[in-house]
């Protein structure tokens, strides 16, 4: 059997039209999102943030207390707090812990927790209980710009940056399958779809020193 005997007229053509809707659909609202924070971070200079601190504190729990002292003056680094006391600081502050990684000294233990747009840590004084978190925001501009380049986003929005550079390369693809198919009627097709290339390898060579 031909090939064309196995497909229907026009079946490819309709598949890649498929593809093409599907995939922009999907990845739309990224596109417009990562357009926007790529001319943001072009221009990041002339963006001035207005970083603001918050800060908290609370003391432990007797019970609380005890389990860290069972821990003995020799944890690792990397060792995980007890659930307890991770309970204990989410009531009291509102800071819920999760896969962060503690820092462990024998007078404290210290916290690093990085976000998209600011950072934060918090301290434990392993003799009295006393818990300080302080968080820095730096704004919804550095926040967007941080989802951009995956800066402290964790595994999920990681999994997501792929599923999206996917999404977006079957739309681009599917994109230049279809200009190839009209462009016996468009002349300027290729025209066009070359200048989408000479121009930044053109950039590159003139302006850009490596």
């Amino acid at each position: 059997m031909s090939r064309a005997g196995r497909f229907p007229p026009g079946f490819w053509k309709r598949q890649v039209r498929t593809w093409h809707w599907m995939s922009g659909a999907m990845c739309l609202i990224g596109m417009v999102l990562f357009a926007i924070t790529g001319i943001t971070l072009n221009h990041a200079a002339q963006i001035k943030a207005s970083p603001k601190t918050s800060q908290s504190e609370m003391t432990l729990e007797a019970s609380a207390l005890e389990d860290l002292a069972e821990l003995g003056g020799d944890v690792k680094d990397g060792t995980l707090l007890p659930a307890l006391l991770r309970r204990d600081i989410r009531r009291g502050i509102g800071i819920r812990i999760g896969n962060e990684i503690p820092e462990w000294t024998d007078v404290d233990v210290y916290i690093p927790m990085p976000r998209p747009g600011g950072d934060a840590w918090l301290s434990i004084d392993r003799a009295t209980g006393k818990v300080f978190f302080e968080e820095t925001s730096r704004g919804a501009v550095s926040y967007l710009n941080d989802l951009h380049k995956g800066r402290n986003t964790g595994t999920a929005w990681s999994w997501f940056l792929d599923v999206f550079a996917v999404a977006t390369i079957v739309f681009c693809l599917s994109g230049l399958w279809l200009l190839q198919i009209h462009s016996k009627r468009r002349a300027s097709t290729w025209w066009l779809a070359g200048g989408g290339l000479a121009v930044p390898v053109g950039l590159l060579i003139l302006f850009v020193h490596m």
